[in-house]
């Protein structure tokens, strides 16, 4: 198979032989002043790191279990304050996009346009964020294999983008349960894209909470150290200073004060696999 790599910026790329891609920051924007916090921190891991890191944040989440859920602040006020993040802390933004009217005005600021699970086989959202020409992030729908994922690729490539990553966030198992197969990556990594690891929602308990999600932030180490030996290019990982009351996905969020440790424990395991390998 020839190298995977994909640039994200002149400073940052995921792949062969690249430092781990680490993609971390609140479920959701639920004030600017916390997404400054959670960033500064990740910013300051970064520097005392071999990394390259993305911050991630929702302006809306369009699948929350309960009407009365709170989804953020929206389009305008979401993308004022991930540009400010940016334009602050210098890094790379990723956000999820749920609609092609969406693209245009994200991708001029937007380094990373994420495809909801549940919206994975959407065609005209898929094409839509291909023509944008930034990098697109895939994530693999609970309800389908891993192979099939090529379809999407597929969809995305029929744009000229070859900017593609998937990551893997686990597979439904019953009711309100999902579980990770770790020969997932290796398959779609076999599809030519780099892959990644969402090592917060892969523990998910979809609805346990009749009108949230529950979660066993206790499985995100295992999980992770898991699929970092099994050759994942990047991890994904929600962070909260509080966890207990963040307003979205906080049962399987990392709590900010151990999210450096957490990466550490990553970022060993992918150099040593990568030397074991001889890149």
């Amino acid at each position: 198979m020839p190298p995977i790599n994909i640039e994200i910026t002149p400073d940052a790329a995921v792949g062969d032989s690249c430092p781990l891609l680490v993609i971390s920051g609140p479920c959701v924007i639920e004030s600017e002043a916390l997404c400054m916090e959670i960033a500064g921190v990740l910013a300051d891991v970064a520097a005392r790191n071999p990394l390259n890191l993305v911050f991630k944040a929702s302006f809306d989440k369009a699948n929350r279990t309960s009407i009365r859920s709170f989804r953020g602040p929206g389009l305008t006020e979401g993308l004022r304050i991930l540009k400010h993040i940016k334009d602050t802390y210098k890094l790379p933004i990723l956000t999820d996009v749920h609609e092609p009217a969406h693209v245009k005005a994200l991708a001029e600021d937007v380094d990373i346009l994420q495809i909801p699970a549940f919206l994975c086989r959407q065609t005209d959202l898929l094409v839509a964020a291909g023509r944008s020409g930034r990098v697109v992030n895939v994530k693999k729908g609970q309800f389908m294999a891993p192979r099939d994922m090529k379809a999407a690729i597929d969809k995305i490539r029929s744009t000229g983008n070859n900017r593609i990553l998937l990551t893997e966030r686990g597979t439904t198992f019953g009711y309100n349960n999902l579980v990770v197969d770790m020969r997932s990556p290796a398959i779609m990594r076999s599809l030519g894209v780099p892959v990644i690891f969402d090592a917060t929602h892969s523990v998910q308990l979809p609805g346990g909470q009749g009108e949230s999600s529950g979660g066993q932030r206790e499985f995100v180490l295992p999980l992770l150290r898991a699929a970092t030996a099994a050759g994942v290019d990047g991890i994904f990982l929600e962070t909260h200073p509080h966890p207990d009351k963040a307003l979205s996905d906080g049962p399987n969020a990392v709590p900010l004060d151990t999210i450096e440790t957490t990466i550490r424990q990553a970022i060993c395991i992918h150099d040593a696999r990568i030397k074991a390998e001889g890149h």
